[in-house]
């Protein structure tokens, strides 16, 4: 395992996150309170309070300067200075907490923190790790042509191209086999 449980948990919450977004698929995923409250619960987000739509508004906020710490790989100062942002200004409290039948295990925002800023938290301070570590290349956009997902790039041998091999991956292996059928049968 390259990084703990809990940091590649909170890298898949951020890819979760960015995902959501048009600037990834095209489309808004994340367009009202049911979709927020799906998100927390397939990111296994606990204490969340009541959402509303300030907390939705903040959401979104932070999925675009996610989003651009994706961008933005090829620039390590640039990327730093905005995961630092986003830390700096989610309020960190590192704390042990073993809630939920969990283990015990690090959060690093405040109890009770607004769903927004517990968010900014654990997935800055997971990005953060990754950068330490020098690892910042295993943070990608998608390589298919039509695809502006993001991904983390978890292999042993930092292989992975595609966001989901079942889609994207799948597709562009399926057109790189035609093409050399092409060039087979015409050559």
């Amino acid at each position: 395992m390259l990084f703990s449980h809990d940091t590649e948990h909170a890298l898949g919450n951020v890819v979760e996150l960015v995902n959501t977004g048009p600037a990834a698929t095209g489309d808004e995923h994340l367009s009202d309170l049911v979709a927020l409250q799906s998100l927390v619960e397939r990111c296994e987000v606990s204490d969340v309070r009541d959402l509303d739509g300030d907390d939705l508004e903040a959401v979104l906020r932070l999925r675009d300067r996610f989003h651009d710490v994706f961008r933005t790989p090829d620039d390590t100062g640039l990327t730093v200075r905005r995961i630092n942002a986003i830390i700096a200004e989610a309020r960190t409290m590192p704390h042990l907490t073993d809630h939920d039948d969990y283990d015990w295990h690090v959060h690093f925002s405040a109890p009770g923190s607004q769903l927004a800023e517990r968010l900014a938290a654990e997935c800055g301070i997971a990005l953060a790790f990754v950068v330490a570590a020098g690892e910042l290349d295993r943070l990608r956009v998608c390589e298919a042509p039509d695809c502006d997902r993001v991904l983390v790039d978890l292999s042993r041998n930092r292989c992975r191209r595609y966001c989901d091999s079942r889609t994207c991956g799948n597709r562009m292996h399926v057109a790189a086999y035609r093409a050399r059928q092409r060039e087979a049968a015409a050559g």
